[in-house]
């Protein structure tokens, strides 16, 4: 049998603590354990300096907190407060660079310089910052499906087609919208220089608003204007018509593009194929009623300088028949064929000239316009 003392217990190593930091070594009485590297990564992290604040428009800590808010940061207020343009941010360079409080300038932009057009690069009402109270209370009902301002867009429509039956003329109405016109961009004009009468503006027509027009031009001036070119400029029917594609086509095409827009392709920003095709059918159908039905019902008032440039017949021009060899009859087209190859083009007018973007003017004036020139230049060469 083995002896015992062939397995004799070893004896314990004897452990050394690394010596101290500087730092540590001031404490006498105090035991400190021994240093891990990730505790020396965050005393290297902690030994930093801190990062530089940007904030050059001078907020507190709540402002840069409630800026994601609904409601209005102070900042925004004082820079809306100067009507149309903004106001420059203290520390900023000319060129929208960030100015550090040394004089310095580190090559990145400030948020003022960055956010001065930042309606262009937004959606028609995407605002949740609360820039008009009554979209804050009425979310999806105004802010978001415009259920008022599609309802004033529409009615003008029959308007116009009430105006029409009633026998009233290019000529009587015409002066009538211009002296509409002056007074509501004089206000428009004054409520961006003054502060207060804004927030009055905009609590009492807020429902009929976008957000984008707190700072810029009401939609009402363009509408106003782009019927007055087209019921001062062209004939009575193509007049008339483009006031009726302004009125229902850039309804429709907001209405099934909200809704299934983002299922089609999209024709440009913030325009799909789904609006363009709902522009284009309800183009068709407001042009076969009304220069198929409505038209010739009260033709009684459609005689001399009030009369319609499409009087039910499309021929080719006098030089291509001439060419072709052709009659006037054989060159010609009449009756259901005509009336369905003048709204087609109707359809295809309304659509193109709502998903045209034109200088990025308002679609208010641009959708009357491009529809008085497509359909009367169809018309001067068919007609």
């Amino acid at each position: 049998m083995a002896s015992s003392r062939q397995y004799q217990i070893p004896e314990t190593p004897r452990v050394t603590a690394p010596s101290p930091t500087p730092s540590d070594s001031s404490s006498r009485d105090a035991y400190f354990g021994p240093t891990t590297r990730s505790a020396s990564r965050k005393q290297v992290h902690a030994r930093s300096p801190p990062p530089i604040d940007e904030d050059v428009d001078g907020s507190d800590l709540d402002d840069r907190s409630r800026s994601r808010s609904r409601s209005t940061p102070s900042g925004l207020r004082s820079r809306r407060k100067g009507g149309l343009g903004s106001s420059k941010g203290t520390g900023s360079a000319k060129n929208g660079e960030l100015t550090l409080p040394n004089g310095t300038v580190n090559g990145h932009l400030s948020p003022a310089a960055a956010n001065r057009n930042y309606w262009r690069e937004m959606s028609r009402s995407p605002s949740p910052l609360g820039l008009i109270p009554i979209h804050q209370k009425w979310r999806s009902f105004i802010h978001r499906h415009e259920i008022p301002r599609k309802i004033l867009h529409v009615s003008i429509g029959f308007l116009t087609l009430y105006l029409y039956c009633a026998g009233y003329q290019l000529d009587q109405i015409h002066p009538v919208l211009l002296t509409l016109l002056i007074p509501i961009a004089t206000t428009d004009v004054i409520r961006h220089r003054y502060y207060a009468v804004n927030r009055f503006y905009i609590r009492c027509l807020g429902a009929l608003m976008r957000e984008s027009e707190v700072d810029g031009w009401n939609g009402v001036i363009s509408y106003l204007l782009g019927a007055w070119i087209v019921l001062r400029f062209c004939p009575k029917d193509v007049g008339v018509m483009s006031v009726l594609l302004l009125s229902w086509c850039d309804t429709a095409a907001s209405t099934f593009g909200r809704l299934w827009g983002h299922r089609t392709w999209r024709v440009r920003k913030g325009k799909s194929l789904a609006g363009t095709v709902a522009a284009c059918v309800t183009g068709v159908i407001t042009a076969s009623l009304y220069w198929g039905w409505l038209g010739p019902l009260f033709s009684s008032y459609n005689q001399g300088k009030n009369s319609f440039a499409f009087d039910g017949t499309l021929a080719l021009p006098v030089p291509v028949r001439e060419a072709l060899g052709l009659s006037f009859s054989q060159a010609s087209i009449t009756g259901p064929l005509a009336l369905g190859a003048m709204s087609l083009w109707a359809g295809v007018v309304a659509a193109a000239s709502e998903a045209v973007d034109l200088f990025g003017w308002d679609d208010n004036l641009t959708i009357p316009a491009l529809c008085g020139a497509g359909l009367w230049g169809f018309l001067s060469i068919f007609g």
